[in-house]
């Protein structure tokens, strides 16, 4: 019993170990996804947990997902230069990993390609202020463009509306124009009535 449980802890280890993502390539302990044209939606979200070194530049990264680095233990160089950052709020996770990796881990060329106002800047030295501002910006956008939508909603809203009414007042003018006509109509036909019957009636009496 003892030597199956052994057997299956190697087997389950070796499963863990062996995968190399796709569409990287694997040498070792070494895993390269350098230049695949790998972005947010693509990026292999695992990897294998022996991963000592790991090469993620020149690819087209705006973020990391939460929690991607965190399992890699063993992991002592990670290339992350050469991709557009976006240093918003998605940016909070890889500036956190980048002060707390330990020394000698390099951050060099890890810059903001975006917002205009953070581009350049080195991602591990933002301020959480400069994050949070760079977030409210976003939002504020998003803010205005919904009020700007709702504003014209309710334009159009009322500029129904006030069809509706104009259409509602001429239909009430045109009938109770018809309803006179019909009325003078009628008054027409009965004094034209009584115009012929009054002679008929002289003559005979």
């Amino acid at each position: 019993m003892k030597g199956l449980h052994l057997l299956c802890l190697l087997i389950f280890g070796v499963q863990v170990s062996l995968p190399c993502p796709n569409p990287c390539s694997c040498h070792g302990s070494q895993v390269d996804c350098s230049s695949r044209f790998l972005n947010s939606s693509n990026l292999p979200s695992v990897f294998p947990a022996g991963t000592t070194e790991l090469r993620l530049h020149n690819n087209r990264l705006t973020t990391l997902p939460n929690g991607l680095l965190d399992k890699l233990s063993s992991l002592h160089e990670v290339s992350l230069h050469g991709n557009p950052w976006t240093c918003d709020c998605g940016v909070l996770y890889l500036r956190a990993w980048l002060r707390r990796r330990p020394v000698g881990r390099p951050s060099a060329h890890i810059n903001c390609s975006s917002p205009t106002r953070l581009r350049g800047r080195l991602v591990e030295y933002l301020t959480e202020q400069e994050v949070l501002d760079s977030c409210h910006y976003w939002y504020c956008d998003l803010a205005l463009t919904s009020q700007a939508l709702l504003f014209v909603f309710v334009l159009v809203q009322a500029a129904l509306l006030t069809g509706v009414i104009v259409f509602l007042r001429r239909f009430e003018k045109l009938s109770r124009e018809a309803r006179r006509t019909k009325e003078e109509s009628l008054t027409e036909g009965e004094a034209q009535r009584d115009s012929v019957v009054l002679p008929l009636t002289d003559r005979s009496s």
